[in-house]
């Protein structure tokens, strides 16, 4: 059975690579004295990354650097997705900044080409792109679009789902944790978690089946019909699941069978950092309803949007009046040009195939042996590696994962964690990784998971 929103009160655990404020007593004066700024200036709601934080003043390609020079790989943003300053985005924006900036509401033929091109991505079912600023706009007009399409209310999610920062979509962002309750019309399904799911009677795929039918069997006894189903197609927050191809199949012909939308959250997975695909989804041989992106779509430049099967938009077009003044602007478009044209002409999906595919086999191979690595897994320049107590249990481990993700910290590698405990290390550099960045990565991580056995 499904979880119903009432039942999915957890606390939200810190996060795990996250500077804890009780420490700033231990750090160098200067450090201390910017915290205390920063404090001061942009009160508590700000958190900063790591037991000691970073202080960054440049960056270029995959690489960070402070002010005293010091070289930090970058193996966890993937908002600059064609590395951090690339020439070609700066001229992009440089120039077009120099000629025009404005709306949508004028006919201008650079958002034309790039929309055009974007969609020649997708599959020829999906037709219709919208703009806007960010990941979490383009996942809350793609919920207002299906609920409008549908006339229903209900949402369906997965138990670590993160989808943004608004009101409506944080209220079907379970990661958030009890300090931002789910809506009464959210339901929550397992984690596609092919290591822990263990049956006799059924496969990962029936069991999510199973799940999304009592979802919806649930919705339906309180009067609530279902909109959409909405998913991030690697599951990032949730601890990364690529595997086993295909299981998000069952998920949409439920979904679909019930009268509602299935939504591709591709703001992480998408624009060909899975290796294979332009986007996550494709993988798993499935055609969504709508599709948006986001964070890597101009490199740094907000610019997101939302893809979608041409007839959800028939009636949604003429009868609801949606304008977004800054999203698809003249620069935004330009940077996402810019960007498309880099992923192809650099090969940045075959380079995230090739790269990702070393790194994900030389870490199954260095920890096949360690009883703290339970599994490797991933897709292209999405890595995950999941650390639990023991093999035996697979109790997730995050104080393993912090120890972890701050001691690479040191060597001046920068990676993140994930997952309901924070225990599943994660590895998304920008794409333009190389082998030798990937190298530097394994001997590290070597180094770290030697001295945790």
């Amino acid at each position: 059975m499904a979880i119903s929103s009432e039942t999915i009160r957890k606390p939200s655990k810190p996060m795990v690579n996250g500077f804890d404020p009780a420490s700033v007593g231990n750090l160098p004066d200067d450090v201390q004295k910017s915290i205390r700024r920063r404090d001061k200036s942009l009160g508590p709601g700000y958190r900063l990354f790591y037991n000691e934080p970073v202080e960054v003043v440049r960056a270029k390609g995959v690489t960070l650097f402070d002010r005293d020079g010091n070289d930090y790989l970058d193996v966890y943003n993937n908002v600059p997705c064609v590395g951090h300053a690339h020439p070609r985005v700066i001229a992009a924006v440089h120039e077009q900044m120099q000629t025009l900036n404005t709306n949508t509401r004028y006919i201008q033929e650079s958002i034309l080409d790039y929309s055009e091109q974007l969609l020649s991505t997708f599959p020829s079912q999906l037709g219709h792109v919208m703009y806007t600023c960010t990941g979490s706009e383009a996942n809350d007009l793609a919920m207002r679009v299906a609920k409008y399409a549908t006339g229903h209310q209900g949402i369906i999610v997965t138990s670590g789902a993160y989808h943004g920062l608004t009101a409506e979509v944080a209220s079907f962002s379970p990661s958030l944790g009890v300090g931002v309750p789910l809506g009464a019309n959210v339901r929550v399904i397992d984690a596609p978690d092919a290591l822990r799911f263990s049956s006799d009677n059924e496969t990962l795929d029936e069991h999510l089946r199973t799940q999304v039918r009592g979802a919806i069997a649930d919705l339906h006894r309180h009067g609530i019909g279902l909109a959409a189903f909405i998913a991030d197609s690697i599951f990032s927050s949730d601890g990364i699941f690529a595997e086993p191809t295909g299981f998000l199949r069952p998920i949409i012909e439920e979904v679909h069978a019930a009268g509602g939308l299935y939504i591709a959250d591709e703001v992480q997975p998408g624009f060909g950092r899975t290796g294979a695909e332009w986007w996550g989804f494709q993988r798993h041989g499935i055609v969504p309803d709508i599709v948006t992106m986001g964070k890597p779509m101009g490199n740094g430049i907000p610019i997101a949007a939302a893809v979608f099967r041409p007839e959800l938009l028939e009636q949604f077009g003429k009868n609801i009046r949606y304008f977004n003044t800054f999203g698809g602007n003249s620069v935004a478009i330009a940077a996402a040009q810019a960007v498309l044209d880099v992923l192809r002409e650099e090969s940045l999906m075959e380079n995230s195939l090739k790269v990702g595919g070393k790194i994900l086999t030389e870490l199954k191979q260095l920890t096949q042996d360690l009883e703290q690595v339970a599994e490797v897994r991933g897709s292209g320049l999405f890595v995950g590696v999941d650390l639990v107590t023991d093999r035996a249990t697979l109790t997730p481990d995050g104080d393993t994962a912090s120890a972890i993700v701050n001691r690479l910290r040191q060597e001046r590698i920068l990676i993140s964690a994930s997952g309901a405990q924070g225990n599943v290390l994660k590895l998304r550099p920008p794409m333009p990784f190389s082998m030798s960045d990937a190298d530097r990565l394994i001997e590290a991580l070597d180094r770290a998971f030697k001295v945790m056995h």
